[in-house]
């Protein structure tokens, strides 16, 4: 069964993930079409603070749908991840049960297990919540053995829980996967699902976003930010800046009353959109003044 939530091809999707401030390219809007009617996940890499996250915020918002979001890290097991049991509650329904005096063992331990000690952990959230977008955040996180438990659930949209049976998605969720590539992703996961690679936007798609996102923040000011990124990005720094740190220096501008920047100001402002000492140092020894020239300041 497909279900497209009401969208016809990937023209409506970019339209309606616009309507939320989110623009995407012809490839993601594809590729955001085919996962709501193939149901397959989409997996996003690409360096921190370019939207990868922020899709599933887009998608959701655009769906109508609650976003569930599960935070890889290492070491980070099923139990975390799906479901796990209330033992305090358990352990409080036994007590209460042996001081009212039930001897049936075979009933009490199926009391015990009942579904409403099971503690829903976010993937089994997102089987159980129709519609829903489940954000699977920075899977590069964690280890082998949680890849291959998440490969298995992505195939199935289902889990066997021994005490309870089966429990299947009537209408699977939609699945953002993000990788910021600190290790490869196994190919048999990346098999399971639709791939989009997030580059860092041109100037003026970065600078349509900014004038989207911060509608506040004057033209000027947004032009010059933009472009003192992209300056930025050029150089060889330990960590390029992403479009969150270009809407979070614009902010941050913008809340010191500014509705121009100079290549003072952006040197006492850096902390905002560089956080490594030795890429400030760098940045510092740039000719922001001419970057800004070039775009009229």
């Amino acid at each position: 069964m497909t279900h497209t939530h009401g969208l016809s091809g990937p023209e409506q999707v970019r339209a309606r993930l616009e309507e939320t401030g989110y623009l995407v390219d012809d490839g993601l809007a594809i590729a955001c079409f085919l996962a709501l009617r193939l149901h397959r996940p989409i997996f996003c890499e690409g360096d921190a603070g370019v939207g990868k996250t922020a899709l599933a915020s887009a998608l959701a918002e655009a769906l109508g749908a609650p976003l569930i979001r599960l935070q890889c890290h290492e070491g980070i097991d099923a139990s975390q991840a799906l479901y796990d049991w209330d033992f305090p509650r358990q352990l409080l329904h036994l007590r209460a049960a042996e001081a009212a005096g039930v001897q049936d063992a075979e009933r009490l331990e199926g009391e015990l297990y009942d579904r409403r000690f099971l503690v829903a952990r976010p993937l089994l959230k997102a089987l159980e919540t129709q519609p829903s977008v489940l954000l699977v955040d920075e899977i590069d996180r964690a280890d082998d053995e949680f890849e291959a438990f998440l490969l298995e659930l992505l195939s199935e949209f289902s889990v066997t829980i021994p005490e309870l049976g089966t429990l299947r998605a009537e209408v699977p969720p939609v699945v953002v996967l993000t990788s910021n590539r600190t290790r490869e992703v196994h190919d048999a996961l990346k098999r399971r699902c639709l791939y989009h690679w997030f580059d860092h936007p041109g100037f003026a798609r970065e600078l349509a976003i900014v004038r989207r996102r911060l509608p506040g923040v004057s033209a000027r000011l947004a032009e010059q930010v933009t472009a003192l990124v992209q300056a930025l990005r050029a150089e060889d720094l330990l960590k390029p800046p992403g479009v969150a740190e270009t809407l979070d220096w614009a902010q941050a501008l913008d809340a010191l009353g500014a509705d121009e920047v100079d290549a003072e100001l952006a040197v006492a402002t850096l902390g905002s959109v560089l956080k490594y000492r030795e890429d400030a140092d760098r940045a510092r020894g740039l000719d922001l003044a001419a970057v800004l020239a070039a775009r009229g300041a």
